[in-house]
């Protein structure tokens, strides 16, 4: 059988506008002949995910991602993806978005859940969930390092700052004086030890000679050392010892006012009384001195006795 020209243009046209609407599915990543459920999910951000990206459960690939579009004016997309109906899970399942690897890219997966929850089919909004990436961690715990260390760098830039007001120009000058003038120091000082290296090295054997005499007298004094301790030493201040404590008991009692030195040390009566007496004694004696013939009026032959008279100026009077 023979075809005509126009069936065959009509076949090629036929067939390369089925070839136009399979790539064009192809490219979308949404198969014509497909019993996938089509599911929804709404991301405030997406992070980079495209069309066309599997979709697994459990790492395994069981859809595709076919659209990503606005939702609503707020800015959060809609992704659109289908699951293929060999794997049945609750309709509160999630739907995670997570990194792929180190460098990028953002793959979708679904966190089945088994309850007593409809399965989910056709046309279900899963909850969703965005894992933290490498690069969302490392910006979570960098960014309040990065913080500190430019509130740090600001504080060392004030710090340079002020330095640099008190570092005027006579501070710079004295400074630079002060610094050569430690550098003439240690000049000197270089100079002192070397005068001191050549004494030393000069009277090394007469410092060696002093040394064997200074242990020659340590030896000597450990031996008399030892001739003390031999001597009784050790005998003679314990018996000091014990004379000290029973001295220091003596001196508690006098100051408690224990016994007759007690009481003559610590009664003031007492002293006032020995005071007085002493005094009047020393008055009698001084009286009984300058006046006998007051207290003693000898007769030898029984003659009367003559009344003592008191002189006109009486010396004893005169003794406080």
């Amino acid at each position: 059988m023979k075809l005509s020209r126009e069936i065959k243009t009509g076949i090629i046209v036929i067939g390369g506008i089925l070839l136009f609407i399979m790539g064009f599915s192809y490219l979308k990543s949404t198969p014509l002949f497909d019993n996938s459920n089509k599911m929804y999910a709404i991301y405030p951000h997406v992070g980079g995910l495209q069309p066309g990206t599997p979709v697994s459960i459990n790492g395994f690939s069981v859809g595709t991602v076919n659209d990503i579009q606005f939702k609503d004016g707020m800015g959060n997309l809609l992704v659109t993806f289908t699951v293929n109906k060999d794997f049945s899970f609750s309709r509160n399942s999630r739907a995670e978005l997570y990194d792929t690897g180190i460098i990028g890219g953002k793959g979708l997966q679904i966190i089945p859940v088994f309850d007593d929850a409809p399965i989910a089919k056709t046309g279900d909004t899963l909850t969703t969930e965005t894992r933290p990436g490498l690069t969302e961690l490392a910006q979570q715990k960098l960014t309040p390092l990065f913080k500190k260390f430019e509130s740090a760098v600001t504080d060392a830039d004030s710090v340079l700052l002020n330095v640099n007001k008190v570092l005027d120009k006579k501070t710079k000058k004295d400074l630079q004086t002060a610094i050569a003038g430690l550098s003439d120091l240690m000049v000197s000082l270089n100079g002192s030890a070397s005068v001191l290296n050549n004494i030393l090295k000069n009277n090394e054997g007469k410092l060696n000679e002093s040394l064997t005499n200074f242990e020659s007298l340590t030896s000597n004094l450990s031996s008399i050392t030892d001739s003390i301790n031999n001597a009784g030493l050790g005998r003679t201040l314990s018996n000091l010892e014990s004379t000290v404590a029973n001295l220091d008991k003596l001196m508690a009692k006098i100051d408690r006012g224990d016994g007759t030195l007690g009481k003559l040390m610590n009664n003031e009566e007492l002293y006032t009384n020995l005071n007085s007496a002493s005094k009047e004694l020393d008055l009698l004696l001084q009286d009984f001195r300058l006046n006998p013939k007051r207290y003693v009026n000898v007769s030898v032959f029984g003659k009367k006795q003559k009344e003592y008279t008191v002189p006109e100026e009486d010396p004893a009077e005169n003794i406080e």
